[in-house]
Parts: structure tokens; sequence; C-alpha cells
């Protein structure tokens, strides 16, 4: 699977949940693939709530989401969002783009809990280094 996600971000986002731990590029390719996974999970989801509402535009209530950030206040950037998004769902429907600041805003959220948990898998293991171990041990024990 080719990954659509930069890992320069997702390394951004696990080393400031990391304090003083190191983090492989191992681990920012892990969880940038799963990211990738979780957001064409979210993208398929919003687009049959948008068909359901008779449209082919996926808009930030599809994801749930009420109130949309500001897209300077995220990490992850949404170009690539926007390609993560339209990765699993049909081409006939459309991403806007509240929507795609809504899913990259739930994708950095997703990202901060599991970066928060592989630091602790770290310390716990007795690693100076965050893993992709880490992250593979936090969605055996949570998925």
């Amino acid at each position: 699977m080719n990954v659509e996600l930069p890992f320069a971000p997702v390394d951004t986002i696990i080393r400031r949940n990391a304090d003083d731990l190191r983090v492989s590029a191992d681990a920012s390719r892990e969880l940038a693939t799963r990211i990738q996974e979780h957001g064409s999970a979210l993208a398929i989801d919003a687009a049959e709530r948008a068909t359901a509402d008779g449209r082919k535009t996926l808009m930030a209530a599809d994801f749930e989401v009420e109130t949309v950030v500001d897209k300077d206040d995220l990490e992850l950037p949404v170009a690539p969002v926007d390609r993560i998004a339209r990765l699993e769902i049909d081409d006939r429907y459309r991403v806007s783009m509240d929507a795609r600041i809504a899913l990259a805003d739930i994708l950095e959220d997703y990202a901060d809990n599991v970066a928060r948990a592989a630091a602790i898998l770290a310390r716990h293991a007795d690693r100076r280094t965050i893993i992709d171990d880490d992250i593979e041990t936090y969605f055996s024990l949570f998925e």
C-alpha cells in the first residue's frame, strides 16, 4: 500500500507526545499507515451518510464534526488527508474543504492517542526510543 501521508508531520505528532524519548523512522511509518487506514474507513462511513442524505459531497457533518478547527492549527497537511479520504470511495464523491479539515483533525487526535500510548509502552519496555512495535502493540491491545 502506498502511504499518502508524509512521515514528517506524523513524526512531529509522536514527538510532542514522547517527552524525552526518541522516535524511530519505522514508528512514524507505521503510524502513518494506520492513520491512512483509519481515515479511509472514516471516509467510507461519511460517504454512506452523504448518500443517505442524497448528496455527492462529503461535509464535515458526515464525519460527525460540528465545529471545524482552523487548518493552520493542525499538524497534518490537508492535501494528503484529502487523498486518503478518496482512497476507498467512489470517484463520484467530492470532499468539501471543511470535511478535509474535519478529517485531518480527527486523524490528528487519533494519532495523538496512539503516540501517547506508544510512549508509555516504550517506557514500560525500558527503551529510550519509540519503535514500530510500540505502535503495533497498541493496536493489538486496543483494537
